[in-house]
């Protein structure tokens, strides 16, 4: 039977417990346990897909083509556990079921309510898919005290009692402000959140406290007996310098030992933390620096393309290199029309997924200051499209190639697919339809051709990659954009759907229609970022 973690955060948001989520995962890893992350998100969307990044960062992509909060990358990231459907759950999306479920009649004619319905519905997604589990950890989002959170939290104090408390463990992560006015660190709003939880019916086992300086003996002493836990159980959690030191450091201050300590589990193995350390090795024994320019459209909120500076690192760390970002906002660039003096300084330009025509002439600009200057370039669904549209207009003559993503156009070098070959068979989207869900969601297979660049990259011929988009580059301009010298090398194996496009007379120039970022990990970076960074090193070299 799986063994569950509730993770709750109290005082502020944005206190990082999916990053302590998933480091506790890795660390339970190490020591040879069965992991799994789920996130329980209380906002009233049915998932993140409809919503800005500046509202909610990056939307993370699954293989089974969820559209899930961003945390569900960090659980992939430092775990390797692929992410699925039942990993996320809103509020929106247990409401829509639970109403579906009323207008059926399923109810019988109860009246609806939050207890035992809502509730009901929460532990439901909590107990699925347990099969060969050892521990479930639980990140349950927002605040306590949040309005929207409440069911949450209620349904974990249930599932306490439903599997026994000695197969649930509960951490609450809070912030230890330091007043610099007083000098001093202050536990009390510590104590009210946690005073906050145990109302409410669950008393935590662990607490995680977010520091900025060591936390003293004294107070770790203060906090524990005003709290009702264990002195060891008041664990420090120190900013660190790199997300990846977080394992370590939460190993060394004893967070996973106090876990099991709270389980009754006394003959785990001792931890293999091999991995972090070669990480960490890498970090700190850095043989060059590169620079990649972000020509981007959310450059204002680095969470919005998070996946995407993690997978940079990691090709950082496969080539032994430190990668600074510039972040740079295509919309400037699309209004100065000079982009040289922004681009100059970098070794490769990356441009990102995106949706609307806002910068698109800027990332325009900058795939031709890459083709032309010969610095490596790397385009990512729409970046991939914006190398098509930059190939048409100036190599192939096509003048007023477009995209009817961004309003009719005579030459539609990409346009909206209506229809195609998914994984259940094929798959149709009306052009007025709604948005949410309605995209080319999740992982398909591409064909890559012979002899080409991304087949030697990826050392394969079959390949399969995470999308997210609507839009498709229109193979009728195949033959026209190939005469201009962008190959398509990499189809759908119908061969109806570009996947990557490269040009064989540059040094480094790949654009790909899917998400590699999604895939990449800090232990095993994905090969498109290790072969770009590599590239980026050679370009440093040439300056």
């Amino acid at each position: 039977m799986a063994r569950f973690i509730f993770i709750t955060g109290g005082v502020v948001s944005s206190l990082g417990k999916g990053l302590m989520a998933a480091s506790l995962a890795a660390l339970l890893q190490a020591r040879g346990f069965k992991v799994r992350i789920r996130k329980f998100d209380p906002y009233l969307n049915v998932d993140p897909g409809t919503m800005s990044p500046y509202q909610h960062g990056e939307v993370y992509v699954t293989d089974d083509g969820a559209e899930t909060d961003l945390d569900l990358g960090h659980y992939e990231r430092f775990t390797g556990v692929p992410a699925r459907q039942s990993d996320n759950i809103t509020t929106g999306r247990i409401y829509r079921d639970i109403i579906a479920k009323e207008r059926r009649g399923d109810y019988l004619g109860a009246t609806v309510q939050v207890i035992p319905h809502v509730t009901n519905e929460i532990k439901a997604f909590a107990l699925a898919e347990l099969e060969d589990l050892d521990f479930l950890i639980c990140e349950i989002g927002g605040t306590v005290g949040d309005i929207e959170s409440l069911p949450f939290i209620e349904a974990i104090r249930q599932l306490r009692n439903d599997l026994g408390r000695e197969n649930t463990v509960s951490i609450h992560t809070t912030l230890i402000p330091y007043i610099a006015a007083a000098g001093e660190l202050k536990t009390k709003p510590t104590q009210h959140s946690v005073r906050d939880l145990t109302s409410l019916g669950i008393q935590p086992d662990l607490l995680l406290c977010r520091v900025d300086r060591p936390l003293p003996e004294s107070e770790r002493s203060k906090i524990a007996q005003f709290c009702n836990v264990r002195k060891e159980a008041v664990i420090p959690a120190l900013d660190a310098k790199s997300i990846y030191a977080v394992p370590l450091q939460y190993h060394r201050e004893g967070l996973d030992a106090e876990v099991l300590r709270a389980f009754g589990i006394q003959d785990a193995p001792p931890p293999n933390l091999s991995r972090w350390e070669d990480i960490m090795d890498r970090q700190e024994h850095l043989e060059g620096e590169v620079t990649i320019g972000v020509v981007g459209k959310y450059v204002g909120l680095p969470d919005a393309y998070k996946s995407l500076t993690e997978a940079l690192i990691h090709g950082g760390l496969a080539n032994r290199v430190k990668v600074r970002i510039n972040w740079l906002d295509a919309e400037l660039f699309s209004e100065n029309g000079n982009v040289a003096p922004m681009l100059e300084p970098v070794h490769g330009i990356l441009v990102p997924g995106g949706f609307g025509e806002r910068g698109s002439e800027g990332k325009i600009a900058s795939v031709q200051f890459a083709r032309e200057r010969g610095v490596p370039f790397f385009g990512i669904c729409l970046g991939m499209q914006m190398a098509c549209i930059e190939g048409a207009r100036n190599l192939a003559g096509i003048e007023a190639a477009g995209t009817t993503e961004f309003g009719p156009t005579g030459e539609p070098i990409v346009g909206l697919i209506t229809e195609w070959m998914g994984k259940e068979g094929l798959e149709r989207r009306a052009a007025n339809g709604d948005l949410g869900g309605t995209m080319r969601l999740g992982a398909y297979e591409a064909v890559l051709s012979p002899n080409s660049h991304v087949a030697a990259i990826y050392h394969d011929r079959s390949i399969s990659e995470r999308h997210r988009h609507r839009y498709e580059v229109n193979t009728a301009y195949r033959e026209k954009l190939e005469r201009g010298g962008l190959i398509f090398s990499g189809l759908s194996p119908d061969g109806q759907l570009p996947e990557i496009v490269e040009r064989p007379d540059h040094p480094w120039f790949v654009g790909v229609q899917f998400h590699p970022e999604l895939k990449s990990k800090p232990f095993d970076p994905h090969p498109l970022f290790a072969s770009f960074i590599e590239a980026a090193v050679r370009q440093s070299r040439l300056v």
